[in-house]
């Protein structure tokens, strides 16, 4: 059985990965990007590791899951191979579409920043690395990776990211769970669920640790079991899987081809002109050195075939206390909104032609609200009411039209996530 171990630049699991792999009795091998991707009908199942790839540019996941090579991951998917996606995996498989599986591959959930939260006070956000329970929350035929499990069994395996809280309407997750595809949610140490951290370590709805497609042959995962005993039984029911795909012996539950999708339709996301709050003062910001976020963005849309330069400012809107005005200078020299060694503020001058902007903002705007805080307590500026990050990307299309380009870029979601971002013409 040979599974095809998937790395991106900036992947870093592989070794426990293969590991986990080869002691299940499977055969790991490592499958680059930039491998031919015929060779991939050639392995029986798939494992797009963990780690950082391309940086986390633009927004984790996003840029490989555009890489030609997830193309012909869905093709395998389509026969109903299995294919783990662990941590960044999992946010591959997300913004790929192949999970949780709507036709035609629409993205329908994101992977949005961690949020730690204890009786409804928000306690960290970002980066958290720690041992977690996961429960089996669906019937143990229903996936490829549960099939050894018993009913509600549960396992302590370690978690490690920055972007793994499952976010989605709640008409969606209503469909996963009738389906079955929830299928490992967070649970305390008795098996219970419980939403508070640290039962809930990233602020997930509905606990969730992992989503199947609707078949239950992929599955995104978060936490970490390739680095532990503890998660074998995941390695060893895609091994049994694999069998019984061989052997033609697989229940009902699971079939032996994957056509079927969810019935959930997202709903269309249409950008509106970015109107600032009354008497706001809007910073724009500038990189000195290259900005190598807007290089590889770029890169990734012309793989797709769109020609286009891209240039991005970070934006802030610094809004006053009722009745104050803002003490900008202040606010500057404090080097908490720009770094004056590598950063400068410019003017939002007239744009080149064929030019427009998108202003992309995270619906859970923590940093915004980090600066907020530091600003008032550190700095003593009381001044500002609120602060809002986000990044302006702008766009110059140089073959065709840019209202054809930024409509195809839209569709490609390379700049935001409507399920936990926002985004607006600038």
């Amino acid at each position: 059985m040979k599974i095809a171990i998937i790395q991106f630049p900036g992947s870093n699991c592989e070794s426990e990965s293969m590991r986990a792999v080869k002691q299940a009795g499977m055969e790991p091998q490592e499958f680059l990007w930039n491998q031919n991707p015929n060779e991939l009908q050639n392995f029986d199942g798939f494992f797009i590791v963990g780690g950082f790839s391309y940086e986390d540019r633009s927004r984790s996941g996003i840029i490989s899951s555009l890489d030609p090579l997830m193309d012909y991951i869905k093709k395998e998917n389509e026969k109903a191979k299995p294919i783990l996606g662990i941590c960044n995996g999992a946010q591959i498989l997300v913004e790929t579409g192949i999970v949780p599986g709507l036709k035609n591959y629409q993205t329908a959930m994101a992977l949005a920043v961690n949020k730690r939260i204890k009786n409804g006070k928000i306690l960290g956000t970002g980066f958290y690395n720690t041992w977690v329970n996961v429960q089996l929350a669906v019937s143990p035929n229903s996936s490829a990776f549960s099939l050894n499990f018993k009913e509600n069994e549960f396992i302590k395996i370690p978690i490690a990211h920055g972007e793994g809280r499952f976010v989605m309407d709640s008409e969606l997750l209503e469909e996963l769970k009738k389906n079955n595809q929830t299928t490992f949610r967070y649970c305390d140490e008795n098996g219970k669920i419980n939403e508070d951290f640290p039962t809930n370590p990233n602020g997930a709805i509905y606990n969730l640790a992992s989503v199947c497609n609707l078949v239950g042959n992929a599955m995104a995962m978060m936490p970490h079991p390739e680095r532990t005993e503890n998660g074998q039984k995941i390695f060893t029911s895609m091994r049994d899987y694999i069998e019984k795909i061989k052997t033609h012996t697989l229940s009902s539950t699971i079939s032996g081809t994957n056509t079927e999708s969810l019935q959930y339709q997202p709903p269309e996301y249409k950008l509106t002109n970015f109107q600032p709050q009354k008497n706001s003062i809007e910073l724009l910001v500038d990189l000195i050195i290259t900005d190598n976020e807007a290089v590889t963005i770029k890169n990734a849309l012309q793989r797709i075939g769109i020609d286009v330069e891209i240039k991005k400012l970070n934006h802030w809107e610094i809004i006053p206390a009722e009745n104050q005005e803002l003490p900008i200078s202040k606010i500057n020299s404090s080097g908490e909104l720009y770094n004056s060694n590598k950063e400068v503020l410019v003017k939002d001058n007239q744009l080149p032609e064929n030019t427009k902007k998108i202003l992309v903002r995270y619906c859970d705007d923590f940093v915004g609200k980090s600066k907020l805080d530091t600003l008032i307590e550190r700095f003593e500026i009381k001044e500002i009411k609120d602060i809002k990050k986000g990044v302006i990307w702008q766009i110059t299309a140089k073959n065709g039209s840019i209202d054809d380009a930024l409509d195809k870029i839209l569709k490609s979601k390379i700049l935001f996530n409507q399920f936990s971002q926002e985004a607006f013409i600038y």
